[in-house]
């Protein structure tokens, strides 16, 4: 039996930032982290394309939580305690020096998610956090107010265990022996598969700022969208995957969107193409880019809308400019099936947070018994979001456990 004061199962980012905080907090507790793979971390080296999206820069609870299809209400709290702001200091303290993109996701300057990782792993040295790998935990009892962890190494004996192994079904199947109900996985953030002409052959077009709704439904959303070679993504397609999670699950991820690329009403529209009919007579409509759309998207408009490459302005009757006021302001596409966003797998899911204590992380049914990150049901949009959850469902727990 080897005695251990506290133990976190997780050697990912919220495991870490967590058990970093514990040591530091109170340096007469003993923190281990048991990982079940050969290395920790792998999430946040991938994250960002290899650069860590490490948070987001949105500095007011009330609307940050608003990124949280599953969470919102009760990250709140949790949000005045811990957010945006605490992590950028957070990091800068101990040398990691952030910076905002345009769009408002957060890198470390270096640009690589290895400062990251560096920094979690000189910091777990410094304050004395044991970091055991390959322990896959296959069982957790809790007697006499002491749990018991059995992993493949070993077994281990402690007063206090956090939960941070994200989307894992074993785990949560062992939580579900201590009476938590654990609402079942479904991918949330995904891209969307659509096979039509109108993006055929256009892979890598970007369209600026768009809106998009699901049809029969009340979700919508807006933003740039991203042509790929399967059909779209970008943030207002999987911002859209976020908050229709549980609806398009059930729809078997065949559904229709319509896409107004351009951002206004089809008459506001159609009274701008009679203008450019007018003001542009002479010139064809394939070559007169309009709206600041990508050439390439416009000129798939064109075709799509009864026209050639030759047709002029002039020549445009009633119907060819309404139909391309429809294909501009109200294109119907059909979805048919998803794609997984990059390596960033995100699944809704996880322990029911009616029975978490959002004011420390702490089970409701199991005393000592602590979560962070994605192992409760809580997932947000693209854009450093889950990582944000993570750092302050981390560190609340944290300060709770080295009271």
């Amino acid at each position: 039996m080897i005695e251990k004061h506290v133990i976190v199962i997780g050697g990912g980012a919220a495991g870490f930032f967590a058990a970093i905080n514990i040591a530091e907090q109170n340096p007469d507790l003993k923190v281990t982290i048991l990982e079940r793979g050969k290395e920790g971390l792998t999430k946040v080296k991938v994250s960002g394309g290899g650069r860590c999206n490490v948070t987001h820069a949105e500095f007011v609870p009330q609307e940050l939580v608003q990124n949280y299809p599953r969470g919102e209400k009760e990250l709140l709290g949790p949000f005045h305690q811990f957010m945006t702001g605490d992590t950028i200091e957070w990091f800068e303290k101990r040398g990691v020096e952030l910076k905002i993109e345009d769009d408002g996701r957060m890198f470390p300057v270096s640009n690589s998610s290895q400062t990251i990782i560096d920094c979690f792993l000189r910091e777990a040295e410094k304050h004395q956090v044991e970091v055991l790998y390959n322990h896959s935990v296959k069982s957790i009892s809790n007697e006499n107010k002491l749990f018991q962890i059995e992993t493949t190494q070993g077994i281990f004996s402690t007063e206090k265990v956090l939960i941070a192994t994200g989307s894992n079904p074993k785990i949560w199947n062992l939580l579900e022996d201590f009476g938590h109900s654990i609402s079942q996985p479904i991918p949330s953030l995904f891209t969307f598969n659509i096979t039509d002409a109108r993006i055929k052959d256009i892979p890598g077009v970007v369209a600026k700022d768009v809106e998009v709704k699901i049809l029969e439904t009340d979700l919508w959303s807006e933003g740039p969208l991203l042509i790929t070679h399967w059909g779209m993504s970008a943030p207002s397609i999987l911002k859209l995957s976020a908050f229709g999670a549980l609806e398009l699950a059930k729809s078997h991820y065949k559904f229709q969107i319509e896409i107004n690329f351009i951002k206004i009403s089809f008459d506001d529209c159609l009274d701008i193409l009679k203008a450019l009919k007018h003001d542009l007579a002479k010139k064809t409509v394939f070559k007169s880019t309009q709206f600041e759309l990508p050439k390439r998207l416009w000129h798939k408009l064109v075709l799509a809308s009864n026209m050639n490459e030759e047709t002029r302005w002039a020549d445009l009757n009633k119907s060819q400019l309404e139909c391309f006021a429809s294909q501009l302001t109200q294109a119907i596409f059909n979805v048919d099936g998803k794609s997984t966003f990059k390596e960033e797998f995100v699944t809704a899911g996880g322990v029911n947070l009616k029975e978490v204590n959002f004011k420390t992380f702490e089970s409701k049914y199991v005393k000592n018994l602590y979560f962070a990150g994605e192992v409760l049901n809580i997932d947000a949009v693209t854009g450093g979001f889950n990582f944000q959850n993570a750092w302050t469902g981390a560190y609340i727990a944290a300060k709770s456990i080295s009271r």
